[in-house]
C-alpha cells in the first residue's frame, strides 16, 4: 500500500499539533486515506515517553479518530460503494487491490471482520468499507471498530513509549511492526484454539 505521506512528514505533524493531529490523523487513516497507524500511534508513544505527550490521551485520540473515520468509510460504503471510491480514490493513493483485499476478508469471516481487521496492515484501512456495502448494522459496527482499534492503539503507542528518544532507529523499520504485531497476534490465536482442542480431547 502507498502512503498519502511520508513518516518525516507525519512525524513533523505530529510534533506541531499534538493530540489533535493523531485524532485527525487515525480518522483520515480509517476513512481510506492511507496514512501508516503504524508510524503515528508509535511516534506518538515516543513523544510520551519524553513527556511531550501524554500516554493515554494519546491512545484515546488514535482509538477514538478510528472510530470516527470508520463511521466515515461505513456511509461511503453503504451510500456509494467500491464504484465511489476507486473512482476518487486515485487522489488520494488508494488502490483497487488493497480494497479487493479488505472484500475478501469480510467475505470470508462477516461481521466478525470489522473486529479482527483492525489488528491486520492494509485490510484495517478499508474493512469498513465493503461492511457498510453489507449495511452492518451501526451500532455494533462502531462497537466492533472500537473493541479492534484499542487494543491496536495499545500496541503501538506502547511500542513508541518503551522505544523512546530510540524513535530515529525504529523509524526505519516501522513499515515492518503492524505485520509483526499481525503474526503474534496470529500465533496466539493458534495456541489459543490449540490449548481448547488439546483440553476438550483429554
Amino acid at each position: 500500500m502507498t502512503h498519502f505521506l511520508s513518516t518525516s512528514g507525519l512525524t513533523n505533524i505530529i510534533a506541531t499539533s499534538g493530540i489533535i493531529a493523531v485524532f485527525l490523523l487515525m480518522t483520515a487513516e480509517s476513512a481510506l486515506i492511507p496514512i501508516p497507524s503504524e508510524v503515528v500511534m508509535p511516534f506518538a508513544g515516543a513523544l510520551a515517553a519524553t513527556h511531550k505527550m501524554n500516554f493515554i490521551l494519546a491512545i484515546l485520540a488514535g482509538t477514538l479518530g478510528n472510530v470516527l473515520g470508520s463511521y466515515i468509510a461505513w456511509i461511503i460504503g453503504r451510500t456509494g460503494g467500491r464504484a465511489l471510491v476507486l473512482r476518487f480514490g486515485r487522489y488520494v493513493r488508494i488502490k483497487e487491490e488493497d480494497i479487493a483485499k479488505a472484500e475478501r476478508w469480510f467475505e470470508k469471516r462477516g461481521e466478525a471482520a470489522v473486529l479482527v481487521g483492525r489488528l491486520l496492515p492494509v485490510v484495517r484501512t478499508f474493512i469498513s468499507l465493503p461492511a457498510g456495502v453489507a449495511e452492518m448494522e451501526p451500532v455494533r459496527f462502531g462497537v466492533f471498530t472500537f473493541l479492534g482499534a484499542l487494543p491496536w492503539s495499545i500496541l503501538l503507542t506502547g511500542i513508541g513509549f518503551v522505544v523512546g528518544s530510540n524513535w530515529v532507529t525504529l523509524s526505519k523499520y516501522v513499515k515492518y511492526i503492524g505485520y509483526v504485531i499481525a503474526l503474534v497476534i496470529v500465533i496466539l490465536i493458534i495456541r489459543f484454539f490449540a490449548k481448547r482442542f488439546s483440553s476438550a480431547n483429554k
